[in-house]
């Protein structure tokens, strides 16, 4: 039983497995609006609020859980491309419902250089519309959302796929700072 629960969150984690049990709970944001606030703590022991980067490019993302195959796939490649990042004046934060004990772990073991946040309580992910029901159980769903230097939302991706997906983030964040 516990290696078939493990398979199915891998490939849900993968993107492979089609969730029927999946729903969505509200509405996400909407672009041009202020982007929701909150106040988690970090995979560091620190509380981070989305005020702290106010004036910055925030790109908030949403992953099921830790060291799940698509999951570590997509934080690998935002730490792959973490100096365009910085180069554009841009901050990670990376959400799931996982404790600060299971990011720190998982930061340490991929080197991750950006920050991870714990919604445990699925407040955050709930606001952003990005909480979905997997086997009974409330995880993060596979969303980003790109908040602009004022604090509003500025592009949102729904249901990503890990593999190019910060590669779409960078472009999105390139034709969004032209303007």
């Amino acid at each position: 039983m516990k290696n078939r629960i493990l398979l199915s969150l891998i490939l849900l984690c993968t993107g492979v497995l089609a969730v029927s049990s999946a729903r969505a709970f509200g509405n996400p944001p909407e672009i041009g609006k202020p982007a929701p606030s909150f106040s988690l703590m970090s995979h560091e022991g620190k509380q981070v609020s989305l005020k702290d980067y106010s004036g910055k490019w925030v790109v908030l993302y949403f992953y099921p859980k830790d060291f799940t195959s698509g999951c570590t796939l997509e934080a690998r490649n935002f730490q792959r491309d973490i100096a365009k990042y910085e180069q554009a004046g841009v901050v990670i934060l990376g959400v799931s419902v996982d404790d600060v004990n299971s990011h720190k772990s998982f930061c340490e073991k991929e080197g991750l250089h950006f920050r991870l946040l714990a919604d445990t309580d699925n407040k955050v992910s709930e606001e952003y519309n990005s909480v979905m029901e997997y086997q009974g159980k409330k995880l993060s769903a596979r969303n980003t959302f790109i908040i602009d230097p004022q604090g509003k939302i500025a592009k949102i991706f729904m249901g990503v796929k890990p593999m190019q997906h910060s590669e779409e983030v960078l472009a999105a964040l390139a034709e969004l700072q032209k303007k």
